[in-house]
């Protein structure tokens, strides 16, 4: 029997895709919607960089919360600096504004740019009173889970699809704060997201992490869907070494959610802990992030304006956003001893679309 929710991965998902499950090609990040209503996709930015600050900038075509809408770009933009001022910016734009080309990566919203070929990006936002100017250079391959694509429901038909374009690169550039300009270099990630179904109709909730430490890179993912496909989970995970895929395989991995608590602003559980065991028979990886502390924690009602505000609130949206920093820690374990511990610092979220579950307190499973 079919599940309800799963990733696309047969010969003939591939084909009717029009891709390859040995090969990326360009247009793959080029725009995958046409912003109309039902439709959403956001091209997404992070850096962490050399002077202790960390950079997110996303270009979307419309707000997560209110897929129904037609085009209406947004730039997210958060910046947290090492003297501890953080931004945290989302700018709205008129459709007008906005341009994407379907050959490759090249977004235009009134002036600002997203665009590269999977090899170099250049990312220019000035949204704020914050101006980031800056370029990546990948270093690992572009990888997908499969074909990329998440399926729900029983004909297959409602998708959300996920392209990590760039899973590690270098940044070089620079922001701006107050007039004051700083040139900047550090460690970045690009990744690619689509839809043609409302993320509230089709996922509860997701933790989706990425970072680097030692030789080792990761992407990571726990994404549990919706009730009506019964919280289905759906593991994402890639680790590469020294630039090469060493495991991707997430019917291997053990996701654990560990000491959990009451977010007090959204009222969600958060992980203080999760991790990520991937065992093959031979190596086994143990990819832990630990919290120290929140960089966003939103509620999706608090970031809308005006009468989509009341309209969310009458209708129970019950949405939330967390980022957090904290250490990563990639252990490679053979014969039952650890060999290998590199630990630095990384970024990860939590995206809450459903009510809270309470045994999301106590979330572990292996993939299914």
């Amino acid at each position: 029997m079919t599940q309800q929710a799963s990733i696309a991965r047969t010969d003939a998902d591939y084909r009717r895709i029009g891709i390859r499950p040995d090969l990326v090609a360009e247009w793959e990040d080029g725009a995958r919607t046409d912003g109309r209503r039902g439709t959403y996709e956001w091209w997404y930015f992070d850096a962490h960089l050399d002077d202790g600050a960390s950079l997110v900038v996303i270009f979307m075509t419309k707000d997560l919360s209110t897929p129904g809408k037609p085009l209406s770009p947004v730039i997210r933009l958060n910046l947290d600096l090492p003297d501890g001022r953080r931004f945290n910016i989302i700018q709205d734009f008129p459709a007008a504004s906005f341009s994407a080309r379907t050959d490759r990566a090249d977004v235009r919203i009134d002036g600002n740019v997203f665009s590269g070929d999977l090899a170099h990006y250049e990312i220019r936002a000035d949204v704020g009173g914050v101006r980031v100017d800056v370029t990546l250079d990948a270093e690992i391959r572009p990888w997908r889970p499969h074909t990329g694509y998440l399926l729900f429901g029983d004909e297959r038909d409602l998708e959300f699809s996920w392209l990590p374009a760039v899973p590690q690169g270098t940044v070089r550039g620079s922001y701006e704060v107050a007039g004051v300009r700083t040139e900047v270099s550090g460690v970045g990630y690009h990744d690619h997201n689509w839809g043609n179904v409302g993320m509230m109709a089709i996922i509860h909730d997701w933790y989706w992490a990425r970072g680097q430490a030692g030789p080792y890179s990761v992407i990571a993912s726990y994404i549990t869907a919706h009730e009506k496909y019964g919280y289905e989970p759906i593991p994402i995970f890639m680790l590469a070494r020294d630039g090469h895929v060493v495991a991707d395989d997430a019917s291997r991995v053990r996701f654990e959610a560990l000491d959990a608590y009451i977010d007090g602003k959204t009222g969600k559980p958060v992980a203080r802990t999760t991790r990520y065991l991937h065992d093959d028979g031979d190596d086994c990886y143990v990819v832990t992030f630990t919290k120290h502390r929140d960089l966003v924690a939103n509620t999706f009602v608090e970031q809308m304006k005006g009468w989509r505000k009341v309209a969310a609130r009458l209708i129970g949206v019950d949405g939330a956003y967390l980022r957090f920093t904290g250490d990563l820690t990639i252990e490679r374990r053979k014969d039952g001893e650890t060999v290998e511990t590199f630990t630095e610092e990384a970024i990860w979220e939590l995206m809450y679309f459903g009510r809270a579950r309470t045994e999301s307190l106590t979330r572990s499973g292996a993939a299914s």
